[in-house]
């Protein structure tokens, strides 16, 4: 549970462990705000700050969500840009860049200034994502640069894959020069076959269709051949199998200019999540086999993988009440994300700053973005993150608009206690 609020004339956080994911570096002090930027403690009178109390927490830069859906325009009864940036924040983040498959999709810089403009006051910064082809139909080429002119940070066509290669090739080519990377959609439509989870003795099972990890490592095999005949940057997203873990490897030995990410529910969940046909389960691509999730986990401990991302993707109650056939695919996953992380890549090893620099400084490369420092005078874009708290994720923790998630009642380690940024805050009870 927790509160967004105006974030206090002044604060002082006291007692915790700062660390910088641009420098690396830990120091203990306190860290003090005022009027929304950093400042010296001495600055601050004690008697009139805010006081946050963060004895054995850590204090570090804002998290970094490079894929996220908010689907504004066209389906605020799911999410809007508002509620999308209140869980944001909720779940530490202070920076979101947004897919366009929105109604209408963002295909064009108008859409690009719109969702900015939306944007404007809202207490995580948006950053939008264009698409690759017009309306997303994978037919003709969107505008590409101007899109980038009017602040895209990247294109695709996240939802659907750019199934024609030519067309890719072309995207490719186009923004070479931009200094964005192009994000497909990792997903042969037709070896994917309709198929709903992952392929497997449980599908069978269950007598669903089944949606094999070489639709995905095929795809992302194709990108990546693409990706080097042209020189450009190319994202792959949201990483699922141990196959393509695999390839991402291979590629990134020869030299190919590429990035990767891993969602938090490929790194906790498998597809014995589906195995009561729970539709919140069933996502894009499908849980996979525990095989698979310890190899995606491992890609971001030896740096294959590049960063974490949530995919977050909300849906109405009303659509999730379908069978698992009908019912979308997607989940939410911004407020559970470092708690499921933290968890699960904790238990192989990693500190809690590999996990923060997954989060954000690992993001903020793959999309361009510059770190704010974590000095007097910059502004104020932190989050306080309690590593050894045992919590449990109820509704309550909820602040999307939606509440499409497999996670309830799942019990983490690792919490966030505040998030400050654009003069809101986020405070856990």
């Amino acid at each position: 549970m927790g509160t967004i609020t105006a974030l206090p004339r002044e604060v002082l956080i006291k007692g915790g462990m700062l660390y910088d994911p641009i420098t690396r570096e830990s120091r203990k002090g306190d860290v003090a705000i005022k009027n929304g930027r950093l400042t010296e403690p001495g600055e601050i009178g004690a008697d009139k700050a805010k006081v946050i109390d963060a004895r054995g927490c850590i204090i570090t830069h804002g998290f970094i969500d490079i894929h996220a859906h908010f689907r504004e325009p066209g389906r605020e009864d799911k999410e809007t840009l508002a509620t999308g940036s209140q869980a944001a924040l909720a779940g530490g983040f202070t920076r979101v860049c947004v897919m366009p498959n929105t109604d209408p999709p963002i295909d064009g810089p108008e859409g690009v200034r719109f969702i900015l403009e939306r944007s404007e006051d809202l207490p995580v910064a948006i950053h939008p994502v264009g698409a690759v082809t017009k309306g997303q139909r994978g037919k003709e080429l969107a505008e590409l640069l101007e899109m980038k002119a009017a602040g895209a940070v990247a294109f695709s066509d996240d939802g659907e894959p750019v199934q024609d290669g030519q067309m890719l090739r072309r995207a490719l080519y186009y923004t070479r020069d931009l200094g964005v990377p192009v994000i497909n959609h990792a997903e042969d439509v037709r070896l994917r076959a309709g198929g709903v989870m992952n392929e497997g003795a449980l599908s069978t099972r269950l007598g669903l269709p089944g949606n094999p990890a070489l639709a995905e490592a095929s795809m992302i095999y194709r990108d990546l051949l693409l990706a080097e005949d042209t020189g450009s940057r190319l994202h792959v997203p949201h990483v699922s199998t141990a196959l393509s873990v695999d390839l991402v490897r291979h590629f990134k030995e020869r030299g190919v200019t590429i990035t990767a990410e891993a969602s938090p529910h490929h790194l906790g969940l498998t597809d014995e999540a589906v195995r009561d046909f729970d539709t919140h389960a069933k996502v894009a691509p499908p849980l996979r086999s525990e095989g698979d999730r310890q190899a995606v986990a491992g890609g971001l401990r030896d740096g294959t993988l590049d960063c974490i991302a949530t995919d977050h993707a909300p849906h109405t109650v009303e659509d999730k009440e379908q069978d698992l056939i009908q019912a979308p695919f997607g989940m939410i996953g911004l407020e559970s994300a470092f708690g499921m992380a933290h968890t699960t890549l904790g238990q192989m090893g990693l500190s809690t700053e590999q996990v923060i620099d997954l989060l954000t400084s690992g993001p903020a490369r793959v999309m361009g973005l510059e770190l704010t420092p974590l000095e007097p005078g910059e502004t104020a874009e932190l989050v306080v993150l309690a590593p050894d708290e045992e919590w449990t994720f109820t509704r309550e923790d909820i602040h999307s608009r939606s509440r499409n998630t497999p996670m309830l009642g799942m019990t983490f380690t690792g919490r966030v206690r505040a998030t400050i940024s654009r003069g809101s805050w986020f405070t856990c009870r």
